[in-house]
């Protein structure tokens, strides 16, 4: 049996003996299977949920463990991608989540179990390969080499502050660098990760506060793709809001980059609302997009967005990149229960279809379920389960690949 688990209020967490463990797919509990699960990752993390008490199967029916009783969660490495949210009642006054992307956990023949499966495998992401007691002698290294740059100021206190692997990527002369580049944005997340109305929940990066110039990006462009081993240069990161609104910055900095350099790609992780500077970038030459996505229905992209844009602007984006041959994957930002809805999946066939996306990457979306599940118009009771979701959506679309990672391509 798949044993539920519970915390105390010291955070100490324990199995619960003759209880089986419950999850969550959009609104509806359900005692977590054997197919849902797989032993917890290394690099995950369990964490217990304040205010939310535990809750399992037992004698029939899915009820509270008891008083004082905190559900539990994990939450999992890149390139895993849960398939069941954790199952809790909340509390009255319980306070907003912050920003991690829960899953279900169990404990089951001596250890613990999460309700995930693996969705990509690219080493260069294990932890192990980051915040090495080097990182501020590196940092010191490039600092001299781009002197009063302020993208490496910037760059440097990601990396150490919210230890951000792009970031650090750029002083260990390796792989994906991130180049930020906007300060502001046209959507309105509900799940940002770098601007929270009134720190409701704490976002875990703070946004870039100025604009570089084209030839600070240019720099930092051009010193890591001409010596870093399969390297990538990304606008759009995690501390900045939308890149294409600096259009006219980094169609300029392509200029200069591909004047000095031809080595590696250069890619824009975007929300691809702003038509006409992603027009502009794409002309300038950018490799690769990558476009944040939570649905392919109007509905329910504008209620998590709140955005000024429209989907069908980001569909004219994604059309505009295929007719210049630009390679373009969809982060497809995964929720159980959303995304894998019968409705979803359809109109995710209907937009693949029409767009010619060649990669979807699967990615956890950071977000308190509760919140979510309020905001959204369309949420379902339960999906069909995201390992029948992508493979309805490969067989529909057999070229279409999926993953986790933006991999490096000659």
């Amino acid at each position: 049996m798949l044993t539920g688990l519970f915390a105390d209020e010291r955070g100490e967490i324990f199995d619960a003996p003759d209880w089986s463990a419950v999850g969550v797919s959009g609104a509806e509990k359900r005692i977590c299977e054997k197919a849902d699960m797989i032993p917890l990752p290394e690099s995950s993390e369990l964490m217990f949920l304040p205010a939310r008490t535990a809750v399992g199967f037992r004698q029939g029916a899915i009820k509270k463990l008891g008083q004082n009783k905190f559900a539990v969660a994990a939450t999992l490495p890149v390139g895993y991608t849960r398939l069941l949210l954790p199952a809790f009642e909340k509390q009255p006054g319980a306070p907003m989540l912050p920003l991690f992307g829960y899953a279900a956990v169990a404990w089951s023949r001596g250890k613990l179990w999460v309700a995930a499966m693996r969705s990509d495998q690219n080493d260069k992401w294990d932890p192990a390969r980051y915040n090495g007691k080097d990182l501020r002698r590196r940092i010191a290294t490039v600092r001299k080499a781009l002197p009063d740059n302020r993208l490496v100021d910037h760059l440097a206190h990601c990396s150490t502050e919210w230890h951000c692997c792009t970031a650090q990527n750029l002083f260990y002369q390796r792989w994906e660098a991130g180049i930020p580049t906007s300060p502001v944005c046209n959507a309105n997340c509900l799940g940002c990760i770098s601007l929270q109305p009134s720190e409701c929940c704490p976002a875990p990066q703070s946004r870039i506060s100025f604009r570089p110039t084209v030839a600070e990006v240019a720099a930092v462009a051009v010193y890591h793709l001409a010596s870093a081993p399969e390297p990538i240069v990304s606008f759009g990161q995690g501390c900045e809001g939308e890149p294409s609104l600096a259009a006219d910055t980094i169609a300029a900095a392509i200029g200069q980059v591909r004047q000095k350099t031809d080595r590696g790609i250069l890619n824009i992780n975007t929300n691809a609302g702003y038509t006409e500077g992603i027009r502009q970038i794409v002309d300038a030459g950018i490799d690769s997009l990558r476009v944040s996505l939570i649905s392919a229905r109007e509905s329910t992209h504008q209620a998590y967005y709140r955005s000024s844009y429209s989907l069908s602007d980001v569909r004219a984006s994604i059309r505009y990149a295929k007719q210049k041959k630009r390679h373009v994957s969809v982060n497809m930002l995964l929720f159980p229960g959303v995304n894998d809805s019968p409705a979803e999946i359809a109109a995710w066939r209907e937009f693949l279809q029409d767009t010619g996306v060649d990669m979807i990457q699967l990615r956890n979306l950071n977000m308190d379920p509760d919140e979510l599940r309020t905001a959204l118009p369309d949420f379902s009771a339960a999906g069909i389960g995201i390992p029948s979701m992508v493979r309805q959506l490969q067989e529909a679309l057999p070229a279409l690949k999926f993953g986790s990672f933006s991999h490096f391509r000659r």
